[in-house]
């Protein structure tokens, strides 16, 4: 026997197996995947009396004939969908794309577009072919979630990872374009600027910035009135308001709310995770590492779901490709594979059947927050191993 022979851990067995999979048989996999849900979700619809299992697609297709019409869009509209639609004017304009199809070309396409968009950011990655396979099987769970729910989460983490992409490439215009997108989907993407501290052209990031909030902003313009306009985003801010005092979603703060009791101003929360996560922003000298620039990128897709008092099953897409990027990208350490793995288990595998029964589901994990768990506690290391000589610099591919 050879006692000399290499021991191979469990992830790296599995990457060796997954390594000869050719990676456009994965992307072909993840596009059939996204069609195909969209498929079931249109016929499992059929026979229902009221309202749809692609719900959120309703909304936001809805949202854009009610936007032609001069209607609140904020509003709920009981014939057609149940719950609000809480997005900007201008994405409701956006979703005219759509739109003007029938339910399923539509729904199909429109998840597509999620796929798309994200398939095309994870190869900008600099990620090996092995890991980035165990990458795509590591949020395939995440991805069948946000996909069923016809949720735009699969978008976001796509353009977050692009816009990390263009500043990689000095190209500030495209980056502030697909930050500011994600702000007009969800307020919550403007964190992402962040990133922009850390490239030579951030003067030019401020300024392309500016630029897209004002365009993309305004651009319903081009369907209504000014003071039509106004009015929405005045009614948008409203609604947004009542709904930050009203909910702690699946998020840190709701982990600690429902397991310790605690309470606490959540715009002052808010603004104490803010200032963890600015903290490593203030090792210059680190800016000029590529593992350190991509962290942060990680950091911010953690950052932006576990910090989201309207955090739900859904959005952990984001923050699970946070914690991709966060192992995958550098030195594998026995203790990084011990939270990836806890993560994989209590945040994608808590909602299927596959480990946790459906009552346990629905009584435990759900109103427990358990899915913010351990994606919060990679971020708080991530954060202390940015902040300290843990996290090397060099890149491992």
């Amino acid at each position: 026997m050879n006692t000399q022979a290499p021991r191979l851990n469990f992830l790296q067995r599995t990457g060796q197996k997954f390594s000869s999979i050719p990676v456009r048989y994965m992307y072909i996999f993840f596009l059939l995947m996204a069609a195909v849900i969209a498929c079931v979700s249109w016929g499992s619809s059929q026979d229902m009396a009221q309202w749809t299992r692609y719900n959120n697609y309703v909304i936001f297709k809805q949202s854009f004939f009610r936007l032609l019409h001069y209607q609140d869009i904020y509003t709920i509209l009981p014939e057609k969908h149940y719950d609000v639609y809480k997005y900007s004017p201008s994405f409701s304009m956006w979703m005219g794309l759509f739109a003007w199809l029938p339910d399923l070309p539509g729904l199909i396409l429109f998840n597509l577009l999620n796929m798309v968009v994200l398939l095309l950011a994870l190869r900008t990655l600099p990620l090996s072919k092995e890991r980035l396979n165990v990458f795509l099987f590591f949020i395939l769970i995440e991805t069948m979630i946000s996909l069923t729910s016809s949720q735009t989460n699969v978008l976001i983490t796509g353009l977050l990872i692009l816009a990390w992409h263009f500043l990689e490439k000095d190209k500030p215009w495209w980056a502030t374009l697909f930050i500011v997108l994600t702000f007009y989907i969800k307020i919550f993407g403007i964190v992402a600027l962040a990133l922009c501290l850390l490239y030579p052209s951030r003067w030019r990031s401020a300024i392309a910035t500016i630029c897209w909030m004002v365009v993309l902003g305004l651009m319903p313009l081009l369907v209504i009135s000014p003071d039509q306009l106004l009015f929405l985003y005045k009614s948008w801010g409203n609604l947004l308001s009542q709904d930050h005092s009203a909910s702690v979603g699946v998020s840190l703060y709701g982990w600690w709310h429902t397991w310790f009791g605690f309470t606490m101003n959540k715009n002052m929360f808010v603004l104490i995770g803010a200032a963890l996560f600015c903290l490593p922003l203030l090792r210059f000298k680190m800016w000029n590492q590529p593992l350190f620039r991509l962290h942060i990128l990680a950091s911010v897709l953690l950052w932006i779901v576990i910090f989201n008092h309207k955090g739900e099953s859904p959005t952990y897409i984001i923050a699970m490709a946070g914690v991709a990027i966060w192992y995958f990208a550098q030195e594998r350490k026995g203790i990084n594979l011990v939270l990836l793995l806890l993560a994989l288990v209590c945040t994608s595998f808590s909602s299927t059947d596959l480990i946790f029964p459906y009552k346990l589901a629905r009584t435990y994990v759900e109103p427990y927050a358990v899915k913010a768990v351990f994606c919060s506690l990679i971020w708080f290391k991530l954060i202390f191993d940015l902040m300290t000589d843990a996290a090397r610099p060099q890149l491992h591919k």
